[in-house]
């Protein structure tokens, strides 16, 4: 069923309540530790990476897509792999092609 509302209040004396006083000599923290904010401002979200990803728009058969996905979560990154094992190749091929022109 539901859980039962508890109406006490539970003291801390370890953490007084604030008073009015207490209120009005705070200050914010940006004013009194500006170092640390700056440090939470530049701990968020992902690091920027120095080689980011692009997003691209690729049309692939849907078996292959299929099988991808099949492997389940990290798809995406199994098929970056496969792509970059795949451009070296790519690369000397192109050289030979040339070579042969």
């Amino acid at each position: 069923m539901g859980q039962k509302r508890r109406d006490e209040v539970i003291t801390d004396e370890d953490s007084p309540e604030m008073t009015a006083a207490d209120f009005k000599r705070a200050r914010l923290m940006r004013d009194v530790m500006p170092e640390v904010v700056e440090a939470f401002k530049r701990a968020r979200g992902r690091p920027r990476s120095s080689a980011p990803k692009e997003r691209v728009s690729l049309r692939l058969d849907p078996k292959i897509l299929a099988a991808y996905k099949a492997t389940g979560p990290g798809w995406q990154r199994r098929i970056a792999e496969t792509l970059a094992r795949a451009a070296p190749r790519l690369r000397s091929k192109r050289r030979s092609s040339k070579a042969a022109a």
